[in-house]
């Protein structure tokens, strides 16, 4: 979810499509963020809740304080943000009123952050939306490198890195279409053929330019 290119998923939308997606089901609409979602989504706090309700699926407010560690009123509250601002929902037909399930919305969020260049007012959420992700993103390779993982699983995760390519603006738009099309080539057969030794799988492409030494 490389945040240096111009176009980028939200924060941890998972490269596969969740347990309760249906083999017909089409694949998920994508949102693409205004001013005012970005404002609503750009707080630490909400964008680690809706990164646990894309990737673990539903949860109360409860359950999702003793998972972040916070206090479950202020859970609440975020919540109900999240659900003004159309990221989030309640799961009807589960719970009560004390205690009120959540999911994701079933989309792909994407910001382009050409959107906000001539936007002062969305600048401080725009700067804190890019630097939660980027923490997210470096946390999953953390704990990625942290955990006891057998052989078999350690010998297919990778975190790679190429550094020769040059390459203009078209074509690395294009690369990251390709490598795009690719994952969701995976996804999709991770759903119409699932296997019995499947583990949830997380695809973190970054890929951006770099801004040339100058000699001398």
């Amino acid at each position: 979810m490389a945040h240096a290119a111009q176009t980028t998923p939200a924060p941890a939308d998972p490269p596969s499509p969740p347990a309760s997606h249906r083999r017909d089901e089409p694949s998920k609409p994508t949102r693409r963020i205004d001013a005012r979602s970005l404002r609503g989504l750009a707080h630490p706090l909400r964008m680690r809740l809706l990164d646990v309700l894309k990737i673990d699926g539903p949860n109360t407010s409860a359950g999702l304080a003793r998972h972040l560690g916070e206090n479950t009123g202020t859970v609440s509250w975020h919540l109900r943000h999240l659900a003004e601002h159309g990221f989030i929902e309640e799961e009807t037909g589960r719970g009560t009123r004390r205690e009120r399930w959540w999911r994701a919305i079933q989309v792909s969020n994407e910001l382009n952050t050409a959107d906000f260049r001539n936007d002062p007012q969305s600048r401080d959420a725009l700067t804190l939306y890019k630097r939660e992700v980027l923490r997210q993103n470096f946390d999953r390779i953390a704990r990625y490198f942290d955990e006891d993982w057998d052989d078999a699983w350690r010998a297919t995760g990778t975190v790679s890195a190429w550094h020769e390519l040059r390459l203009s603006a078209p074509q690395l738009g294009a690369m990251n279409a390709e490598l795009a099309a690719v994952v969701e080539r995976y996804a999709q057969e991770s759903v119409v053929h699932p296997q019995p030794d499947a583990l949830p799988v997380v695809v973190q492409l970054q890929s951006f330019p770099r801004r040339e030494r100058a000699d001398g």
